[in-house]
C-alpha cells in the first residue's frame, strides 16, 4: 500500500510524534510506502495560536501535488483539511478530544468553532480512531461511529544506558503546558523536599515559570528538550515519572516509563487510568491537586519496596502495547476500506 501520513509534528518527545514515528517504521517494515507531511517538512509559523492554522493551510496546499494514495491517515484534527484535499481512503486518527483540549489551552471562547470542525473533520473521514476509552464513549455518544486503537512503544530501540544525575531522581518528560499540569508540578516542586530532585524535560508556553523556579530551587533542575534517546536514558535513570495531566489520550510517556520499569504516578485522567490500576502498575491521583501529587512522591520516595512492586507490575502492561500488535490493527483498519 502507498500510505501517506499527515500530523502536526514528527520529531520530538511528545506522544503524537511518537506515535507516528513508530506507526510509520511499523508498515515500513511491512514493505508498505510511506510518506509524511508534518510541520517539519512543511511551512508554519512558531508562534503559541498561528502553528496549527498554519500547518493546516501549508499541508492542504502540499497534498495538491501527493496522488496516488491508497490511504491518507491524518493525526489529530488539524491534519483533517489536508486530509480532505488528497486522493485516498481517509483515516482520522484522535489523540485525545479535540474540542476539549482547545477549550483548556485557549478557552470557551473557541468552543463553539472548535467543536464544528471537529464534527466536520470527523464526517470526512471513512474511518475515525481514538486512543483511549474516554474519547471512544465520547465520540461514540455524539453519533460517529469510532476504532479504539491505542498508543504504542518499542522497547527494542530504547537506550540501555540509565542516567542518574541525582540521588532521589524524580523526572517529568513532556510539553510544558496547562493541559498537561505543568502549573501543578510548578506548586508542588515549590515545596518539594530538599533530599528529592526534579528533573524536568521539554518545552512549551510555560517555559519561562519552569526557568524560574528552576532558578529559585536548588533541586529543581530544567534540562530543557532532549533527545528521545537522552529523555528515555533520563527516564530509565529516575526513581519515579511524574505527569499530573489535566487531560491526555492515552500517555506515550507512561507506556514508556513502564518498559524502562520506572514507577509512575499521573492523574486519573483521560487514558491514564485504562494502563494505570492504582497502587497496583502505579499511582492515580486527582487531577489539579498538587498537594496529593506531593504526598505520592514522598510515600513511594520513602518505600523502595512498594516502587519496585509498581515498576515490575507496569512492565507487564507496557508488554501489551507493543508495535507489532497495534501496528497490525492498523493494517486491518486499512484493509478493511480498500
Amino acid at each position: 500500500m502507498k500510505i501517506l501520513l499527515i500530523s502536526p509534528t514528527k520529531k520530538g518527545i511528545g506522544g503524537i510524534a511518537q506515535h507516528v514515528q513508530g506507526l510509520s517504521k511499523f508498515l515500513t517494515n511491512q514493505n508498505h510506502k510511506v510518506n509524511i507531511i508534518s510541520s517539519e517538512n512543511t511551512f508554519t509559523i512558531p508562534i503559541k495560536g498561528l502553528k496549527n492554522p498554519s500547518f493546516m493551510l501549508s499541508s492542504f496546499l502540499k497534498t495538491r501535488s501527493i496522488k496516488g494514495n491508497d490511504i491518507v491517515h491524518a493525526h489529530n484534527v488539524p491534519s483533517a483539511l489536508a486530509m480532505k484535499n488528497t486522493s485516498g481512503k481517509k483515516v482520522l486518527s484522535l489523540h485525545g478530544i479535540y474540542s476539549k483540549q482547545i477549550v483548556q489551552l485557549h478557552g470557551k471562547i473557541y468552543s463553539k468553532a472548535s467543536k464544528i470542525y471537529e464534527n466536520s473533520a470527523l464526517r470526512s473521514a471513512d474511518v475515525v480512531t481514538v486512543v483511549s476509552k474516554e474519547a471512544y464513549d465520547y465520540y461514540s455518544k455524539k453519533g460517529f461511529d469510532v476504532v479504539q486503537i491505542p498508543n504504542a512503544v518499542d522497547p527494542t530501540l530504547f537506550p540501555k544506558k540509565a542516567i542518574k544525575r541525582f540521588e532521589n531522581q524524580i523526572i517529568y518528560a513532556g510539553r510544558l503546558s496547562k493541559e498537561k499540569g505543568i502549573n501543578i508540578l510548578l506548586q508542588a516542586a515549590k515545596i518539594l523536599p530538599s533530599k528529592y530532585n526534579l528533573i524536568i524535560l521539554g518545552n512549551g508556553p510555560e517555559e519561562n515559570k519552569v526557568r524560574d523556579v528552576a532558578d529559585s530551587k536548588t533541586n529543581v533542575h530544567y534540562l530543557g528538550y532532549q533527545s528521545k534517546q537522552n529523555t528515555i536514558s533520563l527516564i530509565r535513570g529516575s526513581d519515579l515519572l511524574v505527569q499530573p495531566s489535566l487531560m491526555e489520550g492515552l500517555s506515550s510517556t507512561i507506556l514508556e516509563a513502564m518498559a524502562c520499569k520506572t514507577c509512575v504516578v499521573a492523574s486519573d485522567v483521560g487514558g491514564n487510568s485504562e494502563i494505570i490500576d492504582n497502587d497496583d502498575t502505579g499511582m492515580l491521583i486527582k487531577p489539579n491537586n498538587h498537594e496529593e501529587l506531593l504526598d505520592k512522591i514522598s510515600d513511594l520516595m520513602k518505600n523502595n519496596e512498594k516502587r519496585s512492586k509498581l515498576a515490575t507490575a507496569g512492565l507487564k502492561v507496557a508488554e501489551k502495547y507493543n508495535w507489532k500488535r497495534i501496528g497490525r490493527l492498523y493494517l486491518d483498519v486499512y484493509e478493511s476500506i480498500i
